[in-house]
């Protein structure tokens, strides 16, 4: 089949295919299931192919450009613009291709596999740090209700948690310190399982030529530059390092009318992983500022002193994400002069 545009809406076990013929008439509107569709693909002359940015659409993207296909992954909220009154299968179909052939569209790249892998060990990772803090703060609610005040650190918990069930003088019942050592061992097992998971992580992406240049950025340590070359890839579907931070979310949402424009709070739009993960390494970053007097230092202090630690933290995230994006399309690692210039000295007010 010869067509313009295909674009597909796709779900489990069935995708609803929307044909636009050469003449720019509609040659097919119709759902297929998961095997027909597979099959329909094989008669499909390479064409362009656009898809939502959703579950399955890089798998079903490198399967396409395998075929010599050109592929389009629209975001979702481009998308939805174009949904008319009803939603239905069809008419997400008939969205997915308006939006496609709109000019100034953003879309997607498809993923790597390497870059799935990096993606898919650090969001286990995540889950597995969720799922140990949880353990910690049941372990602690828990005792407490007998008396027993744990730390709040997880470090000093992990020390008294052992002490505290040894003491035979503490309020604790036989049944709530047997319950209390098996959450002790399952919180061992989980970090045991974390640390195993940050290893296979740091190999994997030292594969990427990359990431040892990542490491050299204030911040940008080994969690943050994995999860950086996973959602980035190559960085060249970006043109500046200020679009990077935009599709992060780390820029300030602008409301503007009648020739006035407001700044609000970040968008927080984009890969949330990513931006939480940018966001840490800045807050621990900002944590030894005091202990360095260069030029890096000198412009953290001063954000810090006009606009206060929190927005500190952001802006200097979105610093980071455009240095990443610069040590990423370039081939040098971080240089601070040229990242941060000395900030030259204030005038006193007369």
């Amino acid at each position: 089949m010869k067509a313009k545009l295909v674009a597909i809406d796709l779900a489990m076990r069935s995708s609803q295919i929307y044909v636009l013929g050469p003449d720019g008439k509609v040659l097919l509107n119709r759902k297929l299931t998961r095997e027909r569709f597979g099959l329909w693909l094989k008669d499909l002359e390479p064409t362009r192919v656009a898809m939502e940015a959703c579950a399955t659409a890089h798998y079903w993207g490198q399967r396409l450009q395998a075929m010599g296909h050109e592929v389009r992954l629209v975001p979702a909220q481009h998308v939805k613009a174009f949904v008319r009154v009803h939603k239905s299968d069809r008419d997400d179909a008939l969205a997915i291709a308006e939006a496609a052939q709109r000019p100034g569209i953003h879309f997607v790249p498809v993923k790597t596999v390497a870059q799935q892998d990096l993606q898919l060990l650090g969001r286990i990772r995540n889950a597995k740090t969720a799922e140990r803090t949880a353990l910690i703060n049941q372990a602690r609610g828990h005792a407490a209700e007998y008396g027993v005040v744990m730390p709040k650190s997880r470090a000093e918990f992990m020390t008294a948690l052992p002490e505290v069930l040894a003491d035979a003088g503490n309020g604790l019942s036989p049944t709530a310190r047997q319950a209390l050592a098996d959450l002790y061992d399952d919180i061992r097992a989980v970090d045991a399982r974390i640390d195993a998971l940050l290893r296979q992580l740091v190999a994997l992406a030292e594969q990427q030529p990359a990431f040892e240049r990542l490491l050299t950025a204030p911040g940008l340590g080994a969690i943050v530059a994995a999860a950086f070359l996973a959602a980035l890839g190559s960085g060249r579907q970006f043109r500046r390092g200020r679009d990077v931070a935009a599709w992060l979310g780390l820029i300030p949402r602008r409301h503007g009318t009648g020739g006035s424009v407001t700044l609000q709070r970040i968008t927080k739009n984009g890969d949330r992983d990513l931006r939480v993960a940018l966001i840490h390494g800045a807050r621990a970053v900002l944590r030894w500022v005091d202990r360095h007097e260069h030029a890096r230092s000198q412009w953290l202090l001063g954000l810090r002193q006009r606009r206060g630690k929190h927005r500190t933290i952001v802006a200097f995230a979105n610093k980071m994400a455009r240095i990443g994006w610069a040590i990423v399309t370039g081939e040098g690692a971080y240089e601070r002069s040229r990242a941060f210039r000395p900030q030259p000295p204030r005038q006193a007010a007369a």
